[in-house]
């Protein structure tokens, strides 16, 4: 029997083609302007940070090829009755971090960043089952690689911190956050 597949073969192209076109401009066709902004905004508090352009602009895109091929893949009808229940969880879990970072940043002297830190890590595990038969070892770096950026305990006090460096790049991750919950998004 023949195991080739049309169907497969395009997913396949899909994925790759979205890992190759993973630029600002190309994200900007797939994501909406206030995700941009946000994405935007974390690259540039990882680049201050870190103090590496080039390792901040990896970080943000591999987030944006996690995000393209994980929709790719929903959009593709490709994720089992079990699997769709992770990528549930996943959405969920996301919404969570995204309603926590928002609060901690609103209430004053309520941020821990262990919080944030095991939240993220939990996000990070749920995309680790949900992806598991169909991204690749590499894709699956890329999702430590961000994941471990961002769940660095040292990297969410700097950025929660009283710096007035973190604190505009802070508020502007925030009210893009705030807009994407307020409009469904996330």
């Amino acid at each position: 029997m023949d195991s080739f597949s049309t169907k497969s073969l395009a997913l396949q192209a899909q994925k790759k083609l979205m890992s190759k076109m993973a630029t600002k401009s190309m994200a900007n066709l797939f994501i909406d302007d206030t995700s941009s902004e946000v994405l935007d905004e974390l690259y540039r508090v990882t680049k201050e940070y870190m103090r590496n352009r080039k390792e901040a602009q990896k970080i943000i895109k591999n987030l944006i090829k996690m995000v393209v091929k994980l929709g790719v893949l929903y959009r593709n009808n490709q994720f089992s009755g079990e699997e769709l229940v992770l990528v549930e969880s996943f959405r969920k879990k996301v919404h969570t971090l995204a309603m926590t970072a928002v609060s901690f940043h609103q209430i004053e002297f309520t941020f821990d960043r262990r919080v944030m830190s095991a939240i993220l890590n939990e996000c990070r595990e749920l995309l680790h089952q949900a992806i598991n038969r169909h991204l690749t070892a590499k894709s699956h770096s890329r999702v430590n690689h961000v994941f471990n950026h961002f769940a660095d305990c040292d990297f969410l006090a700097a950025l929660y911190g009283p710096s007035e460096v973190y604190r505009g790049h802070l508020q502007r991750i925030c009210d893009g956050v705030n807009k994407m919950l307020d409009e469904g998004n996330l």
